[in-house]
C-alpha cells in the first residue's frame, strides 16, 4: 500500500497534468473557432466553382472531347493523398483517418495498379511508412493555412496526372461535421468527375470568351487547388476540435483521479490518527493502573 507521502506526490503530479491539459483545451478552443469559420466559409465557394465547371462542361461542344484533367484512363498508377496532423494529442482522429485509408488501399491492391502515396502531416507519414511508394511529404502546413500552402501539392498532382505518371488521384481527409464528429472521407481528385456531366440538356444563358472549352481548361487547375484547400481547412478544423475534446476528457479524468487519490489519502490519514489516538488511550490507561 502506498504511503500518504506517495499519494500526496501523485496528487500533485496529476494536478500539474490537469492544469496542462486544461490550458491545451483552452488553446484548442480558441483556434477551433477560427478554423471552423474558415472551413465553413470555403464550402459555398467550393460548391460554386463546381457549378461553374459543370456549366462550362455542358456548354462545351461535344465533338471537342474531354479536357485533359477530365480524361479517364486505365488505372495502372494510383496516387493517394492522405491528410493527417503534424501533432498528436487529438484523440482517435489520425488513427481513424489512417485506418480508413488502409481499408481503401486494400481495395486498390486487388487491382493491377502501382500505388503512390502523398502524405500531409507527420503522424500519418509515420503510420503509413512502408505502404506504397512515397512520392512527396508535406509537413509544414500551418495552423491557419492559405491557398498558397497547397499550391505545391496541387502542381505536383496536376503535373503527374498530365504527364501520365498518375492515372488517378484520390484524397482522404477527416471532414469536420461538428465538434464531436470528424468523419474520414474519400474524394476523387483527378480525373475531375462532376455530377451529371453526361447530361447536356440545360439551357445556359452565358457567353464565354474566348470560348467555354478554353475557359474550362484554365479553370480546372483552380478547381483542383480549391478542392485541396478545402480538404486542408477541414483537416485543421477537425484537428482543433478533436484536440479540444481530447484535452477536455483528459482534464475530467485527471480530476476524477485526484478525487480518488484524495479519498485514499484522507482514509490513510484518518487511519493513522485513529491508531495514534488508540496508542495514547492505551498508554493513559496503563499509567492510570
Amino acid at each position: 500500500m502506498a504511503s500518504s507521502r506517495d499519494i500526496r506526490n501523485r496528487i500533485r503530479g496529476v494536478d500539474s497534468t490537469r492544469k496542462i491539459t486544461r490550458a491545451m483545451e483552452l488553446v484548442a478552443t480558441s483556434r477551433l473557432r477560427r478554423a471552423q469559420e474558415a472551413a465553413l466559409a470555403r464550402r459555398p465557394y467550393a460548391d460554386k466553382i463546381s457549378e461553374v465547371v459543370r456549366n462550362l462542361f455542358e456548354a462545351s461542344p461535344p465533338d471537342e472531347g474531354l479536357p485533359r484533367l477530365m480524361q479517364v484512363h486505365d488505372v495502372n498508377n494510383a496516387a493517394i493523398i492522405v491528410l493527417t496532423t503534424n501533432r498528436g494529442l487529438c484523440g482517435a482522429l489520425n488513427i481513424n483517418t489512417v485506418r480508413f485509408a488502409l481499408e481503401h488501399l486494400q481495395t486498390i491492391r486487388g487491382l493491377p495498379a502501382e500505388l503512390f502515396l502523398v502524405g500531409i502531416g507527420k503522424v500519418g507519414l509515420r503510420m503509413l511508412r512502408g505502404v506504397g511508394t512515397l512520392v512527396a511529404s508535406f509537413t509544414e502546413i500551418p495552423d491557419r493555412p492559405g491557398i498558397d500552402d497547397v499550391l505545391p501539392l496541387a502542381r505536383l498532382v496536376i503535373d503527374g496526372f498530365s504527364s501520365g505518371e498518375f492515372d488517378s488521384v484520390d484524397i482522404i481527409y477527416p471532414k469536420f461535421v461538428n465538434t464531436l464528429i470528424q468523419q474520414p472521407v474519400l474524394a476523387p481528385l483527378l480525373p475531375v468527375v462532376l455530377p451529371d456531366t453526361e447530361k447536356r440538356t440545360r439551357q445556359l444563358q452565358y457567353l464565354y470568351e474566348p470560348g467555354p472549352r478554353q475557359v474550362l481548361e484554365n479553370l480546372l487547375p483552380r478547381y483542383v487547388e480549391m478542392e485541396l484547400y478545402r480538404a486542408t481547412l477541414e483537416l485543421t478544423a477537425s484537428e482543433h476540435s478533436a484536440r479540444m475534446v481530447a484535452m477536455r476528457n483528459a482534464t475530467e479524468n485527471a480530476g476524477e483521479l485526484i478525487d480518488d487519490l484524495t479519498l485514499s489519502y484522507n482514509r490513510q490519514r484518518q487511519s493513522a490518527i485513529t491508531s495514534e489516538m488508540i496508542d495514547i488511550a492505551s498508554g493513559a490507561s496503563a499509567l492510570a493502573q
